[in-house]
């Protein structure tokens, strides 16, 4: 990893004039007395500074960008930061793939700082960016709270002073997107693979259907332009592996090879290993491309180059049935005990129960969601889950279930003497696959998860065959009662299916 590190540094310096602040010495900037908005500040060079010649070179970059294909979800992108004449149609590509009347919560945008060093992140909470085209709003109150829960983050006013590689992601958002919008504008100062893996680690639980990461990079620097298609191609096929080991290695290689003039091959790597580090271990996403050009192809001066990728991170679609993801009996016995002997632990001491490794078979060490419900007396008793599959099933099936048994609101809390006249269920569930008809809904097959705005709610596939219910009643009230959009409300929301291999002590 050393080399790694070698590179960013010479990169800095010979890129530009590097200040090293100590992030200590921002704590004071934490909470800001006066909204200060950072204004434009490379409009009328990336990117023109009137708002009808940026909307005119917008609708043209759009126009000749690679159209929308279709994803399940669309979780990230990668788009290069360079001037609009140069990497603008590779970054609309980028943007067109962002379905623009979604509902974000929030946009994090993620960058390699390129004119200061400093440990962990900055994220800007002063107040909203500016360009030609207008505001763009900046969650505040978010970004103080990951500075102020974190050490890793921090507010340094030099690392947004100046920074391109942000700003220039703003217009492409404002241009496309129909809905409102907030970021969290993240500049990343990280010399060190440890620091970003700390990044993402706290940014991981946003990875979700309610974000949208934009990953801000370019790739090769300076190369001639057939030098540059080759090393280019070896760093994107790296990243389509999702895997920072292979991203690190390509780096080095490509640092070890002597291509003239090459001086970096991903000037964002801080950037892009982030959100690897959160999506590597999930195996139901991919990484595709989207398009590829270098400086060369729009300017047509090929001794010296910048490559631009273009690509997607996205859930698969996946036709995950029982047939393909099969628990054994002992498995189903054992993450039973597991989830029960957890809640006694929980509710005695309030310590999570250690589990040994050597209990567990590979089927219960893979990323799995899961819900675990509570009956007692043959009533509901709480149910809780998780459809993101970011860690091994018996941990997610302890969460759930101290979850279940304790933070239900529609229940009291589980008190340790009852317990034992409690059944406990277990549901492993696939990843979830939007639909466009609910025609392709199995009753007993199929669960539902139902998304309009920022209201969502979910049926387990139990349910409806539990209660005796149509498709219509199942479809009305998950949307009534769990969503609270109303029973039709279901017609102009979002709809996913999922299965589950459903399990329980009763059986």
């Amino acid at each position: 990893m050393k080399t790694l590190d070698h590179i960013f540094r010479c990169l800095t310096i010979l890129l530009f004039t590097i200040l090293v602040i100590d992030c200590k010495s921002q704590n004071d900037e934490l909470e800001p007395k006066v909204c200060i908005d950072r204004e434009s500040v490379v409009a009328g060079s990336f990117y023109p500074d009137s708002s009808e010649a940026l909307k005119s070179q917008l609708e043209s970059l759009f126009a000749s960008a690679e159209r929308v294909k279709t994803y399940n979800e669309v979780l990230a992108i990668i788009a290069p930061h360079a001037a609009y004449i140069y990497s603008g149609k590779v970054a609309a590509s980028s943007y067109n793939q962002i379905d623009p009347d979604r509902e974000y919560e929030n946009i994090f945008i993620i960058t390699a700082s390129h004119r200061v060093l400093f440990k962990g992140a900055s994220i800007y909470n002063q107040g909203d960016y500016i360009t030609p085209l207008g505001k763009v709003k900046v969650n505040t109150e978010l970004a103080n709270e990951l500075i102020s829960k974190n050490e890793i983050f921090v507010f340094n006013s030099e690392a947004h002073k100046e920074e391109h590689s942000l700003e220039v992601q703003l217009p492409y958002l404002q241009y496309i997107m129909n809905k409102d919008f907030q970021i969290v504008p993240i500049v990343t100062g990280s010399q060190t693979l440890g620091e970003v893996k700390e990044i993402a680690k706290v940014l991981s639980p946003f990875l979700n259907e309610k974000s949208l990461f934009i990953i801000s990079t370019d790739f090769s620097h300076y190369t001639n332009y057939e030098d540059a298609k080759i090393v280019d191609k070896k760093t994107g096929d790296a990243i389509l592996t999702n895997s920072v080991k292979n991203v690190v290695t390509v780096i080095n290689e490509n640092a070890s090879a002597n291509i003239e003039n090459l001086v970096t091959s991903l000037c964002g790597w801080p950037a892009v290993l982030t959100l690897l580090n959160i999506t590597e271990k999930d195996q139901s996403i991919q990484v595709i491309p989207v398009d590829y050009q270098n400086s060369g192809d729009e300017i047509g001066d090929k001794s010296r180059v910048v490559g631009y990728h273009s690509m997607v991170f996205t859930k698969k679609k996946i036709n995950m049935s029982e047939n393909q993801f099969k628990l054994t009996i002992q498995e189903k016995e054992k993450l039973l005990k597991i989830a029960r002997s957890t809640i006694n632990e929980y509710l005695a001491t309030g310590k999570l129960l250690k589990i040994e490794k050597s209990e567990l078979t590979c089927t219960m060490e893979e990323d799995c969601g899961a819900f675990v419900t509570l009956h007692k007396d043959g009533a509901l008793r709480g149910c809780i889950g998780r459809f993101v599959a970011n860690e091994p099933l018996y941990i997610i099936v302890q969460r759930m279930a101290i979850a279940a048994a304790t933070e239900d609101s529609r229940f009291s809390v589980v008190k340790k003497d009852e317990l034992n006249k409690i059944d406990l269920e277990i549901s492993v569930l696939t990843p979830l696959q939007k639909i466009d008809s609910i025609d392709e809904i199995e009753i007993g097959r199929h669960g539902i998860y139902i998304k309009k705005g920022f209201s969502s709610g979910t049926f387990l596939p139990q349910v409806a065959t539990e209660s005796g219910w149509t498709k219509e009643e199942f479809l009305g009230y998950c949307a009534k009662n769990k969503v609270g959009i109303g029973w039709d409300g279901w017609k102009d929301a979002d709809i996913y299916t999922y299965e589950a291999i459903v399990f329980g002590e009763n059986e």
